[in-house]
């Protein structure tokens, strides 16, 4: 297990701390006027766009659901909605997703959510070594094994990206 210098923990790291599995964080200086905080992370720690994942929730009929797709690519709500037993899917309110999580848009994490909820990860994810996911806070990435994301989140994985 590795910590980086000088950071604090965040929820994430506390979960994948506590649940005992190897992970790395990768620093960044975030970009604040980036139109996509996941490929500006991805750009500034030099790796391809398809394996870091970025974390965005959804309201699957009624009930807040996460859905976790690589930064190259964009959530397929109706894949989201058929993956998580449910009929329609809309992306949530910004201020929604940072309640139910606890974290904020750009720095939202799959891992130590304030509450568990349904998660579906991105098929493509089975095919990496490991995959990079938000680590609680802009600028904080975690890098793991995707069988511990799918574990630690207690995600589906389902083909829920396009593009």
């Amino acid at each position: 297990m590795s910590k980086a210098k000088g950071s604090t923990g965040t929820p994430a790291t506390v979960a994948a701390t506590k649940a005992k599995i190897e992970f790395t964080l990768h620093t960044y200086e975030p970009d604040p006027n980036a139109e996509s905080y996941g490929e500006a992370a991805a750009d500034a720690l030099g790796i391809p766009h398809s394996r870091i994942f970025k974390t965005l929730l959804a309201d699957v009929d009624g009930r807040l659901t996460v859905g976790v797709v690589p930064v190259s690519a964009s959530l397929d709500l109706k894949a989201l909605a058929a993956a998580a037993g449910g009929k329609k899917a809309r992306m949530a309110e910004p201020r929604d997703a940072e309640r139910a999580t606890g974290y904020v848009v750009g720095g939202i994490s799959p891992l130590g959510q304030r509450r568990r909820l349904p998660t579906v990860i991105d098929a493509s994810v089975s095919a990496l070594a490991t995959v990079y996911v938000s680590a609680g806070r802009r600028g904080l990435q975690i890098e793991l094994l995707p069988a511990d994301l799918v574990r630690l989140t207690g995600a589906r994985v389902a083909a829920i990206a396009r593009g």
